[in-house]
């Protein structure tokens, strides 16, 4: 039996609980005249990961990149698009979910009708604040 969720941002006190934090059937409602970016975003506090709901315009695509430490997976939920790769290029349709392991290079870019794609990785660690004398080690050698 699944808990559901209360509408508070932040789970009550006591044992964590599972909870149902977002309906795509309902986001994927918006169809063409979804805006684009992230339609949802996972944000509960203490999570050990990241997801989101992403929306790319017919045409739109994410830039090929390298990501060197986080492995990925993308479910596409509706549409379509090609997933870039240095090997070449895979066609990704709605149900496929894609496994990015980090160190891949990878892009998307969206179809005719554009796509909208559900990510989940490993939370990235917040950034820190360092101490002056840490910034010496980004710095080229010079000599």
């Amino acid at each position: 039996m699944a808990a559901e969720d209360s509408g508070s941002p932040f789970p009550a006190a006591g044992p964590a609980l599972p909870r149902v934090l977002c309906d795509t059937a309902e986001l994927l409602s918006y169809g063409p005249d979804a805006p684009a970016g992230a339609l949802w975003k996972l944000a509960e506090p203490g999570r050990q990961l990241d997801a989101n709901v992403v929306r790319i315009p017919p045409a739109g695509r994410v830039d090929t990149h390298t990501e060197p430490d986080l492995d990925v997976l993308l479910l596409v939920l509706d549409g379509g698009a090609a997933l870039l790769c240095t090997d070449g290029e895979r066609p990704l349709r709605a149900g496929v979910l894609t496994w990015l392991p980090h160190g891949s290079t990878r892009g998307v870019l969206a179809g005719p009708d554009g796509v909208t794609y559900l990510t989940v990785h490993r939370r990235r660690p917040g950034m820190r604040i360092q101490p002056p004398a840490a910034a010496d080690r980004l710095r080229p050698d010079v000599g």
